[in-house]
């Protein structure tokens, strides 16, 4: 994965991203997430990959201290435009001491880790959590590959890794306990969405 072209890639898209609305199941996911950690006590959130920081304002409405960080410089200029805090950062490099953060969210982010490298992403993230944190993690997958995706419609062509729901459990577990699995059908012969909620 050339991490360059990738925020080149989301620099690009962002202002299109930045006029567009979340989906019912996203909406869902996400209110689930929030639940979790209102029951769990879970007041401060790393979101990765945050994007037009959307997401990080539902949980900052909701009385979750959040943090933004993403690949693109264009994405975070739209995340401190809703007044995040908010930094251009490479999730492979977290810039923050361990056991920061009670909460991890991640949308569609870690897909574009290419397999070799996504036991050292998963342990970074590892790292700036506290002990019990919990972290969700949703991906597309449903079958194994990797590859540049050479139907995007983004430019440069995105990097993306796909997984079995055998396989990301798998993966997943080696640094983290399951606290629930489960999966998301979405347009017929297309990836589905697998949600994990995990923990440290």
């Amino acid at each position: 994965m050339n991490k360059a072209d990738l925020a080149k890639s989301y620099d690009q898209d962002s202002h299109r991203r930045v006029q567009s609305t979340s989906v019912d199941w996203k909406l869902s996911e996400r209110e689930h997430f929030l639940t979790t950690l209102h029951s769990s006590d879970k007041k401060s959130l790393l979101e990765i990959g945050a994007g037009t920081g959307i997401d990080s304002l539902y949980f900052k409405d909701h009385g979750v201290e959040v943090t933004s960080v993403d690949l693109s410089a264009e994405m975070i200029s739209y995340c401190k435009e809703k007044g995040h805090q908010a930094y251009v950062m490479d999730f492979y490099n977290l810039e923050f001491a361990d056991h920061t953060f009670e909460a991890v969210y991640s949308l569609n982010c870690l897909l574009h880790v290419p397999k070799s490298d996504i036991g050292d992403v998963l342990q970074e993230i590892k790292r700036v959590m506290k002990p019990d944190a919990l972290f969700f993690m949703g991906l597309y997958g449903g079958n194994n590959s990797e590859g540049i995706w050479e139907n995007d419609w983004c430019e440069p062509k995105r990097f993306f890794a796909s997984y079995s729901d055998q396989a990301i459990r798998a993966v997943a577990a080696v640094h983290f306990k399951e606290v629930s699995f489960h999966t998301i059908p979405l347009q017929e012969g297309q990836p589905h969405f697998q949600a994990l909620i995990l923990q440290k």
